[in-house]
């Protein structure tokens, strides 16, 4: 049973958004900071990446825990409602297949693809390690 009426959990799930979210916004900061320019949610590539780098051809996506299935057991964002399952089970199993679907279709484009995740955007020095790593020559 959920703990919110319907009205206020439609209202709060009005709130959530698509893109230039918290996690999102530290990611594209810490880029900038470092020197690195950027396009955003490009829709002529598959799944519209959050952060594109066109001469590098690479991309990064910054997920949500709870909307992407964080698979790390470590992740406290990323659990499975205890309510309605019936609707949130395949709806949050159809957002993991089809991330899977478009990392492949990036990569058999030639694509690389770096998924970061919103619990990993709150501790900036092993953030900045993977991104020098993942957009070095």
């Amino acid at each position: 049973m959920d703990r919110l009426t319907k009205e206020r959990r439609s209202w709060l799930m009005s709130r959530v958004r698509g893109k230039d979210t918290a996690p999102e916004m530290i990611v594209r900061r810490l880029l900038h900071g470092l020197g690195y320019r950027y396009r955003l949610h490009c829709r002529d590539l598959p799944g519209k990446p959050d952060i594109v780098f066109r001469s590098r051809k690479k991309v990064i996506f910054v997920h949500g825990c709870f909307w992407h299935q964080h698979g790390d057991p470590n992740c406290k964002k990323a659990h499975t409602p205890r309510s309605n399952t019936d609707y949130w089970g395949p709806k949050l199993a159809r957002n993991v297949a089809r991330d899977m679907k478009v990392r492949c279709q990036l990569k058999a484009a030639g694509w690389d693809v770096l998924v970061l995740w919103e619990c990993e955007s709150g501790n900036p020095e092993p953030l900045v390690e993977r991104l020098t790593d993942f957009l070095s020559p």
